[in-house]
Order: structure tokens, then C-alpha cells, then sequence
């Protein structure tokens, strides 16, 4: 690679940082974590997200569903990664005043309900559908006791079914957390109805105190209100009579032809909650202890194995070729008559395998989609993509997959052109097919899931204005880089094979047991690497939950790099020794075989973990959002085993003479 191309590169990380990162009053903030400086009085508007069920784990938009509606729906300024994950954030009628407690309020009648709004509220209830509301960028937080055990979730139930009767949550009591900010230089956010300003503050030495947004909790609340009370209301008057109402009971039923009703109350309290910490809440784990443990256990445990097989591993070889180089010239000729296990396949081992081109290829996109896991995770474990910064994970993930296409390229061409021994012709054919073979696989399966989210009227279903610009980025960005990469790949010098390969191919022995099963069984230890962590990646993804441990997702990832280049070491240096020259593709499946096991993993997860999830539609979702997962896994697994393989293969044969 030209020094100029690596500036270049450097330039766009330093673009990246400087995009993520902002200044703030006291020094840095990450995107989303900025403080917002509201003085007494200052309109603070609720937004809605979409609504999302454990259930169906398809999303809907709020404003589907007959609520109350501002007088105009605003979209919120959403970035690629929130409409890849579904989000679908917009205004709402709720609004509060900062620092001014709130009883009573009413919000909206709404029109008597159809016989399809009636069906369509009646499903999302029995589906456990959740209402998501977020203020100052903190979604609404709910508390739930459960024995000594004090529960959170984010959102709360649309309603409830109760003796065969529908039951709505129409009445909301919110309990805003407020920390007193008196720095007079921090930015002001003005309060202008439904949007937020930011206005630069002028330091003066008697700046009002201002208060930052530390917390969002609500109470869902179902009540029924008067209607004869109701008919003179207005929207946002004061509800005229106490409105009594407790959590664990309910009282309005959803009928069929009946209007609905919704009322709110707002409490804000002082908290010595800090900016950095208001997330804290959202993060905390139950049974965190469990969850450290068994990712320490695993560490140890795996690090422990590996070290075994890496010691008894060096061992052997080195025993080997260091009996032989100790032999003189008439002891090797008589012991080459005599040879067994890997040295008599020094004339075929590195014949070209079958399929060249697809082994190039999967390596390419292994290499990419690896550089992609370990730049993300390094960054979000260093807070560059916090909870706080809705989609900026997959937003980040995206953006250096599509840079890292040169990485890609550059690895399938160069390994292309080692094959072909230092014949570098096809090259532009087979970066074409890099640029598009885990790409067409994943255009492939997103499109035909969307197709069920586009029956459904889901939120998660991706528009065809993104679906152009995925396109756009792929064909633009994507593949001009790949096509870069293998320039530069083939204009690099091959590897030079160490010895060289008969024109008559060896035949290969009758093995003892078929090799594919001791290639499959290989995957066991890379799974037994990350299934714990498996487990609370899958649980973000599907139960709701945030996840937040990239530190150790990260060391995990080493880990797991350094485990999948051992097993397929080991397995190909024992292909070896029963004179079994195909390692190629061999050492490729020896360590993704790890992605069999993960696969049937999320089988297990959808019967056991995920036992609500109804409907062909969710499964079908679940199942094709896993297999996407599985072979990005796989490529990247195989990837790291093949070209460990490779230099051990090209160091053992290039460190004793063999003639």
C-alpha cells in the first residue's frame, strides 16, 4: 500500500473522530451526551419511538395505533443505523415545563373507536406490545418489584388483557430527574414546542441556575375518566377531579364504538444523579455477578485449554524436525526411503485446491468482515458509540465495512495470485466477486425478510429510498475500494512456495475415520469461546436489553482469533501426518465449523429463551436475521484458521531441507 493511500486513510478515521466527537463545556462529550442546560419554565417536549414487543419482535410505528396525536407529526433527524434497527422517532402531544409539577392533564379524547382500530389495538395488546417515549434522548424507565428483586424496563405496556377484558394504560405518571447546572458558559437548549434550539450562552457571573435532565421514569396507569367531565375539556386543560389511579389496577376497558381517553401528570425531582451517569440505570444488568463471573470462568478456562494444545502442539513439530535435522546426509537419505506422516507430502502440499477462486473470495470477505468486528468493538469499548447515540453502532459497523473493501480486495487478489503461482491475470473478476459475494448474500436474505416486514406495515422494514442508497453506497464506495485493493494486490510480489509441488498429484491413503467429522467436531472450541457472551448479545438483540461490555466483547474477540488459529493449526498438522495433502479448505471449515454450533445455538435460544415469540413471520425473521449472522461468522472464523494454516504450512516446509 502507498504511503499516500495510508494518509489518506489516516485523514478519514481523524474525519470519523471529529464527526463523533464534540466539545463541551467541561472538555469532550460523545454524540448524545452533550448537557442541556434548561432553565424553570422551559418546554420540555416527550417523543415517541416505535412500538416494539418481545413477542412478535416486529416494530410498528406510535402512531399507528389510535393515540393522541400532536397537531402535526414531525420525524426526528434519524441516522442510517436507526432506520436499519427500525426506529421511528416522532413528536408527541405530551410536553412538560421544566421545574413545573403537573397534575391532571388532560391530553385527548379520541374518536369512537372503528371495528378495525378496535381488532388492531385488541392484537398489539395480546402481543405485549411496549409504548417507548423519550425525553432530553433518556427513554421512559419503569420499575417493577418482584419478590426482593427491583426490575426495570424501558417502555411500558400499550395494555393489558384481564378475564377476557381489554384493559388500556391511558393515564401516565411521570417522574422527571433533574440535576441543578450552574455553569453559566454551557449551551442553552430553548424549549420551542415540539423542537429543541441550541442556543450559545454568554458568560455572565449572574447566569439563572439551570437544570440538566438526569432521569425518565413513568407509571402506566389505567383509568376511567367521565365523559360527561371530558365533553368541555380542552387539550393540555386541567383534568377538573382527582384522578385516582394505581398501577396494579385497572379500570378502563377498551370497547368497540367507545371513544379513549388519556390523561397525564408530571412530578420532576432533584437528584444527585451526574451528566455522565444518567445512563446507569439503563445499563445495569441483573445478575451482573453471574454474568462477570461466567465471562472471567470462560476466559481462564479457554485461555487455560488453548495454552495445552499450543504447548503439546510446538512440541510435536519441533521433536520432529529437530530429530531430522540432526541426522546426516546418509541418515536422511536413508530415513527419506523411510519417511512417514507430513514429509511425504512435501511434493503436494501446496498443489493449488479445488476451487480456487471461492476460497479467495470467502477469504477476502472474511478479512473484511474481521476488520470491520474489531475496529467497531475497539471503538465502542473506548465510548465513541454509547447507548446514548441511537444507531451509531450499526451506522459505525457499515462505515468501516465499506472502507475496509480495500483489505479485502488486497487479501483475495494477492492470495489469488499466489495460487496461480505469481499469475496475477482475472484479477479484476475475482474483485467484482469479493466486492459482492457476503454483500449479494446479505442483499439477498434482507430482501426477502423486508418483503415480510412490508406485509406487516412495520417500521423495521427498510424503504426503498434507503434500499437506493445501500445500493449506492455498495456499488460507490464498496466496490471501487475492493477493486483498489486488488490493484494493489496484484502488484504485490506472491509468497513464494518453500518447495515444489509434483505434476503428479499423490494419491491420498484410506483414513481410519471420515475427516469431515474431526473437521466439524473442531468447531466445538471457538463456540465454547463466545456461547457465554453468545448469550447477552442475543438477549440485546431480541429481549430489549442494552448491551454495554464491549471491553470484554473485545478481549473475547482476541480470544477467539487466537483459539481459531490454534484448532486449525492442530488439525492440519494431524491432516498432515496421515499424509492427507487437501488442508486447504480443510483448515477453512476447522474453525468455521464454529458457526454450525452457533446456528444451532439460536435454534435452541428461539425454543427455550424466546418461548413468546409467535407467529411464522417472527421465526422467519429470527431464523434470517441468525443465518446473516452465521455466515458473516463463519467467513470470519474460516478466514483466521486458513491463514494461520497457511504460514504454519509455509514455515514447516520452508525449515528443513527436503529433496
Amino acid at each position: 500500500m502507498r504511503p499516500s493511500l495510508c494518509r489518506g486513510g489516516g485523514i478519514w478515521i481523524l474525519l470519523a473522530v471529529l464527526v463523533v466527537v464534540q466539545p463541551g463545556a467541561h472538555g469532550f462529550y460523545l454524540p448524545g451526551s452533550y448537557p442541556h442546560k434548561y432553565l424553570v419554565g422551559d418546554t420540555l417536549s416527550v417523543k415517541v419511538n416505535s412500538l416494539t414487543s418481545v413477542e412478535t419482535e416486529i416494530p410498528f410505528g406510535y402512531y399507528s395505533l389510535p393515540f393522541c396525536q400532536p397537531e402535526k407529526i414531525r420525524d426526528s433527524a434519524e441516522n442510517l443505523g436507526e432506520i436499519l434497527m427500525g426506529d421511528r422517532i416522532e413528536n408527541s402531544p405530551y410536553t412538560f415545563r421544566m421545574y413545573t409539577n403537573e397534575s391532571e392533564i388532560f391530553v385527548c379524547q379520541t374518536a369512537p373507536l372503528s371495528s378495525d382500530d378496535f381488532a388492531l389495538l385488541s392484537k398489539r395488546i395480546d402481543e405485549m406490545y411496549q409504548v417507548n417515549f423519550i425525553l432530553d434522548n433518556l427513554p421512559a424507565i419503569r420499575y417493577t418489584r418482584k419478590d426482593d428483586y427491583t426490575l426495570h424496563w424501558t417502555g411500558f405496556p400499550v395494555g393489558v388483557r384481564f378475564k377476557d377484558a381489554l384493559y388500556i394504560f391511558n393515564h401516565l405518571k411521570f417522574r422527571v430527574l433533574v440535576n441543578k447546572y450552574e455553569d453559566p458558559n454551557v449551551s442553552r437548549v430553548m424549549g420551542t414546542g415540539d423542537a429543541a434550539e441550541l442556543i450559545p450562552a454568554v458568560a455572565t457571573s449572574g447566569g439563572a441556575p439551570g437544570y440538566m435532565v438526569v432521569g425518565f421514569e413513568v407509571v402506566p396507569c389505567s383509568f376511567q375518566h367521565d365523559p360527561e367531565v371530558v365533553k368541555g375539556l380542552n387539550k393540555h386543560s386541567k383534568y377538573p377531579s382527582k384522578i385516582q389511579c394505581e398501577p396494579n389496577m385497572v379500570s378502563k376497558v377498551v370497547k368497540e364504538n367507545e371513544p379513549l381517553v388519556f390523561s397525564y401528570e408530571v412530578e420532576f425531582v432533584e437528584r444527585d444523579i451526574k451528566w455522565p451517569s444518567r445512563w446507569d440505570a439503563y445499563l445495569k444488568m441483573e445478575g451482573a455477578k453471574v454474568h462477570w463471573f461466567s465471562i472471567l470462568n470462560s476466559l481462564m478456562v479457554i485461555a487455560f485449554l488453548a495454552g495445552i494444545v499450543l504447548v503439546i502442539f510446538l512440541r510435536t513439530v519441533r521433536r520432529d524436525l529437530t530429530r531430522y535435522e540432526e541426522l546426516d546426509k546418509e541418515a536422511q537419505a536413508q530415513m527419506n526411503e523411510e519417511l512417514s506422516g507430513w514429509k511425504l507430502v512435501v511434493g503436494d502440499v501446496f498443489r493449488a485446491p479445488s476451487n480456487p477462486t471461492l476460497l479467495c473470495i470467502m477469504v477476502g470477505d472474511g478479512t473484511q468482515i474481521l476488520g470491520m468486528a474489531v475496529v467497531t468493538i475497539l471503538f465502542a469499548a473506548l465510548g465513541f458509540m454509547s447507548p446514548a447515540s441511537r444507531g451509531t453502532l450499526v451506522t459505525g459497523m457499515l462505515f468501516f465495512y465499506l472502507v475496509l473493501g480495500i483489505a479485502a480486495g488486497y487479501v483475495a487478489i494477492r492470495l489469488w495470485k499466489t495460487l496461480r503461482v505469481g499469475d496475477p491475470s482475472g484479477w479484476i473478476s475475482v474483485s467484482w466477486r469479493v466486492a459482492c459475494f457476503f454483500p449479494g448474500i446479505s442483499f439477498l436474505i434482507l430482501t426477502t425478510l423486508n418483503f415480510l416486514l412490508w406485509g406487516s406495515n412495520s417500521t423495521g422494514a427498510i424503504p426503498i429510498s434507503l434500499f437506493i442508497v445501500l445500493l449506492l453506497l455498495w456499488f460507490c464506495i464498496s466496490v471501487p475500494l475492493t477493486l483498489v485493493g486488488g490493484y494493489f494486490g496484484a502488484k504485490a510480489a506472491h509468497i513464494e512456495y518453500p518447495v515444489r509441488t509434483n505434476q503428479i498429484p499423490r494419491e491420498v491413503p484410506p483414513q481410519k475415520y471420515p475427516s469431515w467429522l474431526l473437521v466439524v467436531g473442531a468447531g466445538t472450541l471457538p463456540f465454547g469461546t463466545l456461547f457465554i457472551e453468545l448469550f447477552f448479545i442475543m438477549s440485546s438483540i431480541w429481549m430489549g436489553r442494552v448491551y454495554y461490555v464491549f471491553g470484554f466483547l473485545f478481549v473475547v474477540l482476541i480470544l477467539l482469533v487466537v483459539v481459531c488459529a490454534e484448532v486449525s493449526l492442530v488439525l492440519t498438522y494431524m491432516h498432515l501426518c496421515v499424509e492427507d495433502w487437501r488442508w486447504w479448505w480443510k483448515s477453512f471449515f476447522s474453525s468455521g465449523s464454529a458457526a454450525i454450533y452457533i446456528f444451532l445455538y439460536s435454534i435452541n435460544y428461539l425454543v427455550f429463551d424466546l418461548k413468546n415469540l409467535s407467529g411464522p413471520v417472527s421465526a422467519t425473521l429470527y431464523l434470517g436475521y441468525s443465518l446473516l449472522m452465521v455466515v458473516a461468522i463463519m467467513l470470519v472464523t474460516g478466514t483466521v484458521g486458513f491463514l494461520s494454516s497457511f504460514w504454519f504450512v509455509h514455515f514447516l516446509f520452508s525449515s528443513v531441507k527436503l529433496d
